[in-house]
């Protein structure tokens, strides 16, 4: 278990630029299981989870190269079937959260995947009804091995069969899912509730690319044609939104004068103005973001009536949950209060001991709420030891700690290697002091 070694109170200064995004790479190299022909993609982020995702089509004899730091190609033309039954395919698709989107494109063009429970961040159930559920529709049989925790798909028609469908909920790996699998249905699939995030956007223009017909794209009533086959096309990964956030809400916290560049500001939704909410100057230049220094001391708005600030995760155009645990660690050291509405997941907000430790004025109502009470420059968060429990809730740790006085130790770092590329390196150029010590 490797750790960061963090030296507080240290201001930073100059630009960085965010990574790929890693929501979106896990769906789109997904995606290149539905065509034999090659698929580009670049700005693909070097992270854990983006890896092992590539590691696993290479396993599955997809042909990949990697053409420079953040561009690949791939081709799926001559894909091991027989792997897919194996106990080591089977455990690494457990050990990966992004592998459940595997299962659309193989369905598709092959009639039959296997589905092991998949794993990713401890942060409370994270059920895969709505994927189920909805490859159902389209014509797939769904058999649960509970002695293996498996799940065994397959279809007996020669291709899955368009049809309407209402989801139970926006899940959005869930909507990435069936939008594969209905692409190459035999007629028209409308997807109503369907999730509408910018990554699920670029997917569809994507798979639009390929030959596919997707109509609807960015609401959430999806509209899909089928079509027999695919080609390849090239593809570019937007910025990751959940790393400008945390660059914003990190540069807030330690008074930093930071330019974010190339943020696909225009993608951002309501990240910039819900900073805002909590007293930040957020710049917009061009595509980049400016965060001056000037936020040494920032004041949490309430709402009109005078009531407490309540901020809150919600389907997109809604603010994303990623960003939840970083909103509540910004606002510990901020002017006033707010609540903290984590409603998505009920154990997200469980690493607030971690910051109440640090001397942090928060009180958790529920699972789900937290109320966090700002002491401004009244009060330093002093140093700490902790471990991170996932990868939000660990870059919400690593601000907290650089922001706080004294020197702190945050292990477990694997988790925050899993989303975030380089974060050590990358901010130690622009004035940052964290050793990255590996065990």
């Amino acid at each position: 278990m490797s750790s960061f070694v963090i030296e507080g109170g240290r201001r930073m200064s100059g630009e960085i630029i965010p990574q790929g995004a890693k929501n979106e790479a896990l769906e789109v190299i997904c995606a290149v299981l539905l065509t034999s022909e090659k698929v580009t993609i670049h700005n693909v982020p070097d992270i854990l989870d983006v890896n092992n995702l590539i590691q696993l089509l290479r396993d599955m004899q997809v042909k990949i190269e990697r053409l420079s730091g953040t561009s690949y190609t791939f081709q799926a033309d001559s894909v091991n079937l027989s792997y897919l039954s194996t106990e080591e395919y089977l455990n690494k698709c457990a050990a990966l959260r992004g592998s459940v989107m595997i299962v659309g494109p193989l369905i598709a063009r092959y009639g039959k995947a296997l589905l092991p429970k998949p794993g990713g961040d401890k942060i409370g159930r994270r059920r895969l009804d709505t994927h189920l559920t909805g490859l159902q529709k389209l014509g797939v049989s769904i058999h649960y091995d509970s002695t293996r925790q498996l799940y065994l798909m397959e279809t007996n028609t020669t291709r899955l069969e368009g049809t309407y469908m209402l989801l139970d909920e926006a899940s959005v790996t869930g909507t990435a899912n069936i939008l594969m699998a209905a692409v190459l249905a035999k007629g028209i699939t409308t997807i109503y509730n369907a999730a509408c995030e910018p990554y699920l956007q670029q997917l569809s223009a994507m798979l639009n690319r390929m030959g596919a017909h997707i109509e609807g794209v960015g609401s959430n009533l999806l509209t899909i044609e089928g079509v027999s086959s695919l080609g390849g096309t090239t593809h570019t990964i937007l910025p990751d939104m959940i790393e400008v956030g945390s660059f914003i809400g990190m540069a807030a916290m330690t008074a930093s004068d930071i330019t974010i560049k190339g943020t696909g500001y225009e993608q951002l939704g309501l990240i910039p103005e819900s900073f805002r909410r909590l007293g930040i100057t957020v710049e917009k230049q061009g595509d980049n973001i400016h965060v001056p220094s000037v936020n040494d001391r920032y004041e949490i708005e309430t709402f009109i009536d005078g009531s407490i600030m309540t901020i809150a995760d919600a389907t997109w155009p809604g603010l994303t949950p990623d960003l939840l645990s970083v909103f509540l660690v910004v606002a510990t050291q901020a002017v006033g209060s707010v609540l903290i509405h984590q409603k998505m997941f009920e154990s997200r907000l469980f690493f607030v001991d971690k910051l109440i430790d640090m001397g942090a004025q928060i009180i958790l109502c529920d699972p789900h709420r937290a109320t966090v009470i700002g002491l401004g420059n009244r009060f330093r968060l002093r140093g700490a030891t902790m471990t991170s429990p996932d990868i939000r809730a660990g870059i919400a740790l690593l601000i907290a700690a650089m922001s706080a006085e004294g020197i702190s130790r945050i292990h477990n770092i694997e988790q925050i290697d899993r989303g975030y590329q380089d974060i050590d390196k990358r901010l130690n150029r622009i004035g940052a002091n964290i050793t990255r010590i590996t065990s």
